[in-house]
């Protein structure tokens, strides 16, 4: 049985339809435990550099999953092709601006609009612009913790929403939910803001200092 970590099962979770796409598979783990669980029929599993795609190649093998896990070698969406007919498309594990740059470049591969189930590890806030500029809206949001770090799960679907700097910043669902995990998150960014601040010279870097303070700002209205 294949286990994977609290952050991909939080992801699986808001997996839908039949024909799954997971790109930078790391060795195909979610797409395994999905067909194992009975979450999709088939899946996609890309990556972008040969040694990972190897070892995911050797793990869906080595699970029996040939004839359902589909394992490309190429760059971002590149993997599909618009016949693939894929109902989600899962993006976890990066950056908010590699995964933002994967969905913009293959927006032409979205045609028949899946749903997008995107974990980034920073920066989420680019990831959300990404979103609203392709034409699709932010369904859900969630939070998960593992090993200290608070990742932020989005998922969308197509169509159009409007999104303030503060829905593109702390997420619209996480910002009227404001749970417990999410206060925590905000505090540690302060305070990590709060020290950057403090080492700064004003007469160096006073932009830096200006963006850094409309920052600390926009946290203290939100968790205060």
């Amino acid at each position: 049985m294949n286990s994977i970590n609290q952050r991909l099962l939080k992801v699986s979770q808001y997996i839908k339809g039949d024909n799954i796409a997971d790109i930078g598979s790391d060795h195909a783990y979610l797409p395994i435990y999905a067909i194992e669980n009975y979450l999709c029929k088939h899946a996609i599993a890309g990556e972008v550099v040969k040694g990972p795609f190897e070892a995911a190649k050797i793990n869906v093998k080595k699970y029996g999953l040939d004839n359902r896990i589909d394992v490309k070698l190429g760059n971002g969406l590149e993997v599909l092709d618009l016949n693939n007919n894929i109902d989600s498309i899962t993006i976890c594990g990066m950056g908010g601006p590699l995964i933002a740059s994967i969905i913009e470049s293959g927006e032409s591969k979205l045609q028949n609009h899946p749903r997008l189930i995107l974990q980034s590890n920073i920066q989420t806030i680019t990831l959300r612009k990404a979103i609203a500029k392709i034409g699709y809206y932010i369904i859900d949001e969630s939070l998960i913790e593992e090993n200290g770090h608070v990742y932020e799960i989005v998922i969308a679907e197509n169509g159009n929403q409007f999104m303030d700097e503060f829905d593109l910043k702390f997420g619209p669902i996480l910002l009227r939910q404001k749970n417990d995990l999410f206060i925590k998150k905000w505090k540690r960014e302060l305070q990590a803001l709060e020290k950057i601040v403090q080492n700064l010279d004003e007469s160096k870097h006073s932009n830096r200092l200006n963006e850094i303070n409309k920052e600390i700002k926009m946290i203290q209205e939100v968790v205060k």
